[in-house]
């Protein structure tokens, strides 16, 4: 990601486009201790080039 696109990507920007698109691996063992926890969202344009990876990597369909 860094050399195509300029900028890097977290875990947990990967996991929350997957579980946009379904794919969920495992439950996550690590859950937030309050139910009213808040996650930083990940910006569109990081959205857009996870989504281009994981079709590249045919785990999702082409629009």
């Amino acid at each position: 990601m860094q050399d195509k696109y300029g900028f890097h990507v977290t875990n947990l920007n990967i996991a929350q486009v997957m579980q946009k698109h379904g794919i969920i691996e495992r439950e996550n063992y690590n859950k937030a201790k309050s139910e009213n926890s808040k996650q930083p969202g990940c910006p569109e344009e990081k959205i857009m080039a996870i989504e281009d990876a994981m079709r590249h990597f045919q785990m999702i369909m082409s629009n």
